[in-house]
């Protein structure tokens, strides 16, 4: 396995590596690169060759309107074939890709384009007005548009039109950028705080197909689908730039989400290898699922999985779903892995042991020495023993990069609290800003959310620490109820009894809160931050 790491260390490591050669033209030019699916079901396939001509159109373009190595390039658009040539023009060009997710709204767009210094952005045409000027947009903004799929405004560009008209010039070669060169600027999510910048560099490619190949386990012969949106790291680095990085076909969704419809392509398209967020497994969870899937493989990723999902997925899907876990900073990094030479029986609640190429441990919380076996503590990984470690801070803000590595640099500190056990595997606890410390006992939350969400009148659950004059904290739990289920006191009594049952006597939660819907990042993962200002 070590020989394997190397290898991909090397390919895009290089000093002369070339995004446009890695993630395309080095393919065969017959091989499908993506399959686009339309929400009738219709699909359209592109393959490398298409690719690579497209995108050096594209690339071709970019050079036309000024936009160099280096230059940040906003991108506001939905799954489709335009997004692929679109991405695979900028990298060709040597310019920066920053993700927009599609959901957000403009003050989100606002702060990532601006913080990036964006000379450009493309956008589909039905996101164009959170682009224009206003209270959160500037008025001369520095960044040109680019639209996609109707006439574009005054000032603005057809994304059709110029690649009606550009052309490679003879003799242009994609650029050369290094496997320092950064590809992306991606921002975090914002589950505590404001979005920091990740530069994401073309070497960090090896630890995508690593987790590709071991953690997912996408062979040749898969259907690979991850139903991530690639505004986001999960998306982005494991359905388009890994897959295209190893050669594999990746499938997406040119539709918004809904539990039917992916029901839907995962029969009608044969789907064998699903990745996706707890939030999908979790609306699949409540419709009858169809016959004749053909999956082999189940993962999940982005928060952890409660074992309602998991006791589900073997008789709906086929296939139990395996919890994996990872950051933006890093990519995937702790997994319950498929390949053949990681895989194991997961254990209930874990979320796996470090993959091939990272080295992690659980931290004391007053020192950067390993805890015992079973002792909470904060989640860090070893950064001299993770070859396949790439990040090395935020972008223009040294106070928190330096917030995230321990003073002697060897370990980078992921914000989350867990614990390890005997054998090497690991247990998510919380977000370190979410431990609940009530008279001396230290409590995360999840452990007390995959309780609550046992409860047949409970369909999400998520459970903060409040301020106690006696205690310090206690705990509070924020519900959302099931179609039909009746809040009140019996409610809350049946819930404090079965944490105290199921979990522990003295973490019950000292109050129940019935909600509509709890607060998320655009990505789903749960705001507990919010929560604790709405309850104070």
């Amino acid at each position: 396995m070590s020989d394997r790491i190397a290898e991909l260390l090397a390919r895009f490591g290089a000093s002369d590596a070339s995004a446009a050669e890695l993630l395309c033209d080095g393919h065969p030019a017959h091989a499908i690169a993506f399959t686009v699916v339309e929400a009738d079901m219709s699909a359209r396939d592109v393959t490398y060759g298409e690719l690579s001509r497209e995108s050096a159109r594209f690339a071709a373009a970019l050079a036309d309107l000024g936009i160099g190595p280096g230059d940040a390039v906003g991108v506001l658009m939905g799954k489709s074939v335009a997004l692929v040539v679109a991405l695979m023009g900028i990298w060709r060009r040597g310019a920066v890709h920053v993700p927009l997710f599609t959901a957000f709204a403009r003050p989100a767009v606002a702060l990532r384009l601006t913080a990036a210094n964006a000379r450009l952005v493309i956008t589909d045409s039905d996101q164009r007005a959170k682009l224009a000027p206003g209270e959160d947009m500037p008025a001369s903004p520095p960044w040109r548009v680019v639209v996609v799929g109707a006439e574009p405004g005054r000032g603005e560009y057809s994304f059709d039109a110029l690649m009606a008209v550009s052309t490679p010039r003879d003799g242009e070669t994609a650029a050369v950028v290094g496997g320092d060169g950064v590809l992306v600027q991606l921002f975090t999510s914002g589950t505590t705080g404001t979005p920091k910048g990740v530069p994401v560099p073309l070497r960090a490619l090896a630890s995508f197909v690593a987790y590709l190949e071991l953690g997912l386990d996408v062979t040749e012969d898969d259907v690979y689908w991850n139903a991530a949106d690639p505004g986001w790291a999960y998306g982005l680095y494991y359905a388009i730039l890994a897959p295209l990085a190893a050669g594999r076909r990746s499938l997406l969704l040119h539709a918004g989400f809904s539990a039917p419809l992916t029901w839907q392509l995962l029969q009608h398209h044969g789907v064998t290898n699903l990745a996706a967020a707890p939030t999908v497994y979790r609306a699949l969870a409540g419709t009858p699922a169809p016959p004749g899937l053909a999956l082999r493989r189940a993962s999940s990723a982005g928060e952890p999985l409660t074992p309602d999902v998991v006791a589900w997925s073997t008789g709906a899907l086929g296939v139990e779903v395996r919890d994996h876990y990872g950051q933006t900073e890093h990519g995937m990094v702790i997994v319950n892995g498929w390949a053949d030479s990681v895989r194991e029986t997961p254990q209930p609640g874990s979320m796996g042991r470090p993959l091939p190429g990272w080295s992690c441990a659980v931290l004391r919380d007053d020192t950067a020495e390993p805890a015992p076996p079973g002792t909470p503590g904060r989640v860090a990984i070893d950064v001299g023993g993770s070859p396949l470690g790439w990040f090395t801070g935020y972008v223009d803000d040294p106070g928190r990069t330096a917030q995230r590595f321990t003073d002697d640099a060897r370990w980078y500190l992921t914000g989350d609290a867990g614990t390890v056990d005997d054998e090497g595997r690991y247990y998510f606890s919380s977000r370190d800003d979410d431990v609940i410390i009530m008279a001396g006992y230290r409590i995360g939350p999840f452990e007390v959310e995959s309780v609550l969400v046992q409860h047949d009148a409970v369909a999400e659950a998520a459970v903060v620490g409040m301020p106690d004059a006696l205690r310090g904290e206690v705990l509070e739990a924020f519900v959302v109820l099931r179609p039909g289920a009746q809040p009140g006191v019996r409610l809350v009594d049946e819930l404090t009894e079965l944490v105290k049952t199921r979990f522990a006597a003295h973490a019950y939660p000292r109050a129940v809160h019935v909600v509509d819907a709890l607060p998320r990042t655009p990505s789903g993962k749960v705001q507990r931050f919010v929560l604790r200002a709405r309850g104070v």
